[in-house]
């Protein structure tokens, strides 16, 4: 099984610490240039990090004042929410029953691979 990418690594990391409350909502994050100085890595990566992190609602850029932590206990179930509401409005466009529907998502919590 191949080995993490850098950037998954590090918003992994950075996720681990947004949850446990060392970086908590509203702090300010490391430059991406900062952050790379400081961990030796190439400003890509940890750029690639953050972008991942904004798709997932984790954080959030303000423009030239930076990227700030969004991420809380209570925005990541929210996020989920949002996930499973456009799941049923998807299955229900496409006539998938609801049992099914049940079944495909067990099969993904089960599988922490997909």
């Amino acid at each position: 099984m191949p080995a993490e990418a850098p950037y998954e690594q590090l918003r992994d990391r950075l996720l681990a610490e947004m949850r446990a409350g060392s970086r908590p909502a509203g702090a300010r994050l490391p430059t991406v240039r900062a952050l790379a100085d400081e961990l030796g890595l190439a400003p890509g990566t940890v750029a690639r990090a953050y972008k991942e992190l904004e798709a997932l609602g984790a954080i959030e850029t303000r423009g030239r004042a930076g990227s700030f932590v969004a991420w809380s206990a209570d925005a990541g179930e929210r996020r989920v929410q949002e996930l499973a509401a456009a799941l049923v409005t998807t299955a229900r466009d496409l006539d998938v029953p609801p049992e099914r529907v049940r079944a495909i998502l067990d099969d993904a919590l089960s599988n922490p691979s997909t």
